[in-house]
């Protein structure tokens, strides 16, 4: 598997240098090469009748802005350029590029100044922010803060360059101090920012897409990281093509232990989400009331019934599976709880922990302890929270999910619009496929039926983890085109889950 690392500024400036030493490459011909790619993706969105005003500040971010208006000026398009003067140094790049544009006939270009920071914008302009890259290491203020101000009141649409002005890439921003570019679409280079996947920096990433600009492969696959982002190439590598001779015999036996009075419907799709995610054979221990509801709803499945009409309370015998899930639809009553810390202390195969068994685990995290090593949770960030202890970021809980998960040697899908895997040795996994119509009531117990599936399967935890968080996403992308984000069902991602498969063959 060769992921996309998730690198911070440090090493990726550690790329460039490298690139302009061993490719070899000047570093005025890096940036054009950066700024060709933004301006390919510019024109393929944007026509020639939308005015263009590119900001830019005076160091390299600033001169990537200044090559993107000279390309596009000669491409015809009517480009204002605006430079803020807020320093009196520039850096070389940003000087060369100026040198280039400022005899451009038609080209306007105005400098900034405390004196008089306006900047006429309105909503059907394009602005293109070059003013502050990934380097940002203080928040904006004085005259580049106004200028941030202006272009968020505008109603311009906004494309930032590297990363939107004003916002930090490795750790957590002032989001109250006005000065952070809201950008639509932000373009960055080689390696997705950490910031990007930080639900509180929406409203100022936008829509965010990575470019490749040919920094070095030697450095990249040298570079040590463990932060990873899962693409369709990474989770093919994984996937295992069946044999022609196979039988149900070769996908393993699973069980699931889900369901209560109430919520049985939690069961139905963690059941058929396993089934559909290959598994061979599949038990479902249910409380007796849910017999039939099971039985009709999905007849492939086979049934274990507890002693309880209407909950978990007692377990069957585990050694014939070969992989357990527990949770969906569970419930948290004493004689459930009791039932679990028997599964915990019993399994001897791979278990997956959800819902449920989470709550109950968070109401007796001394049971944390004796969880079965290699053990995979799938908390929300609420059950996530009830688990490990509150945060204030997404940075810090980033870090307490390593620390989670090396502290009880356990694999954790923090499950969110980009779920992160994290596991016992410090790795991060964080996931490319998804959308908001899986926020939905149900999509979570279909993601740990696929898991289940694959584990019985005998994919290795972090494997079958990377697979099904992929599988899921897609499954819900492939259903949003169909169905809109808000008319999506947990049942819909199940129903798609063949074809988000078959990307894969």
């Amino acid at each position: 598997m060769c992921a996309l690392k998730i690198l911070p500024v440090e090493k990726i400036r550690e790329a460039d240098a490298y690139t302009i030493a061993y490719e070899p490459i000047l570093s005025i011909d890096l940036m054009e090469r950066a700024a060709k790619k933004c301006f390919d993706w510019i024109i393929s969105k944007s026509d020639k009748l939308r005015p263009v005003k590119v900001i830019c500040g005076t160091g390299n971010n600033g001169g990537d802005g200044l090559a993107i208006a000279r390309m596009l000026h000669y491409a015809g398009y009517i480009v204002e350029v605006f430079v803020i003067r807020f320093s009196n140094s520039c850096s070389g790049d940003f000087s060369h590029n100026f040198k280039r544009l400022a005899d451009l006939p038609g080209l306007v270009i105005s400098d900034l100044y405390e004196s008089d920071p306006s900047i006429e914008l309105t909503e059907d302009d394009l602005v293109i922010d070059a003013i502050f890259g990934s380097g940002l290491n203080r928040s904006p203020e004085g005259l580049s803060k106004e200028i941030i101000k202006q272009i968020n009141s505008s109603g311009a649409l906004v494309v930032s360059i590297d990363i939107p002005s004003g916002l930090f890439a490795d750790s957590p921003s002032d989001l109250r101090s006005g000065g952070i570019v809201q950008a639509d679409y932000t373009l960055t280079f080689q390696f997705p920012r950490k910031a990007f996947l930080a639900p509180e920096n929406e409203i100022f990433t936008g829509k965010w897409e990575v470019l490749d600009i040919g920094l070095s492969s030697d450095f990249i696959e040298s570079a040590e990281c463990n932060e990873l982002f899962i693409e369709k190439e990474d989770c093919a590598s994984l996937y295992r093509p069946r044999p022609k001779f196979a039988h149900k015999g070769n996908f393993g036996h699973a069980l699931l232990i889900a369901g209560r009075s109430g919520l049985l419907g939690a069961a139905v799709m963690a059941s058929e989400s396993c089934l559909r995610s290959g598994a061979g054979l599949l038990t479902t221990h249910i409380p007796a009331d849910g017999f039939l509801v099971m039985q009709t709803a999905l007849p492939e499945a086979m049934v274990s019934i507890d002693a309880d009409d209407e909950c978990f309370t007692t377990l069957p015998v585990l050694d014939v599976y070969s992989a357990i899930g527990a949770g969906p639809g569970l419930g948290t009553s004493p004689g459930t709880s009791t039932a679990l810390k028997l599964l915990i202390q019993q399994a001897a195969v791979p278990l997956v922990l959800d819902a449920d068994a989470l709550n109950i685990l968070s109401e007796n995290k001394t049971w944390l302890s004796f969880v079965p090593p290699g053990t995979i949770l799938t908390p929300h960030p609420g059950e996530f929270e009830r688990l490990a202890g509150r945060t204030a970021n997404f940075f810090d809980r980033i870090e307490l999910l390593k620390a989670f998960s090396q502290r009880y040697q356990v694999f954790v899908i923090l499950k969110g619009a980009y779920s992160v895997l994290s596991t016992p040795n410090g790795g991060l996994y964080v996931n490319s496929t998804g959308n908001p119509g899986m926020a939905t009531g149900g999509s979570g117990d279909v993601l740990t039926g696929i898991i289940l599936g694959l584990l019985a399967q005998k994919y290795p935890a972090r494997d079958a983890c990377i697979l099904a968080m992929w599988l899921h996403g897609k499954a819900g992308d492939i259903a949003a085109k169909k169905h809109g984000f808000e008319a999506m069902l947990a049942g819909d991602i199940i129903r798609n889950l063949g074809k988000a498969f078959k990307k894969l063959y």
